[in-house]
């Protein structure tokens, strides 16, 4: 079964939304939000200054998807949802 991990970067109920929508996909039996491995690290440390750096929160997001036609249903719902919410989705093929 193909994984989908994602990035979720915004809100807690931002993120919210987004899980509970791809909960609601037919077929999709495992949606789980990943506790970050390193929570004081930075990708780019020479930005961890800037007050719009720490506006957003990321959420990491793992789902199992039966096949590639539930795998673009789980992106579209996710670019959906980001593009009406104001917030940033990355997919990834590792946290």
């Amino acid at each position: 079964m193909p994984m989908v991990r994602m990035r979720l970067i915004g809100s807690r109920d931002d993120a919210d939304t987004v899980i509970n929508a791809l909960h609601g996909i037919d077929g999709i039996e495992h949606v789980e939000e990943v506790d970050d491995l390193s929570p004081m690290m930075r990708d780019d440390s020479s930005s961890s200054e800037l007050v719009d750096d720490s506006e957003g929160n990321v959420y990491y997001v793992e789902v199992r998807a039966p096949n590639a036609n539930r795998v673009d249903a789980v992106q579209s719902v996710a670019e959906f949802i980001g593009r009406e919410r104001g917030m940033a989705v990355e997919f990834v093929d590792e946290f």
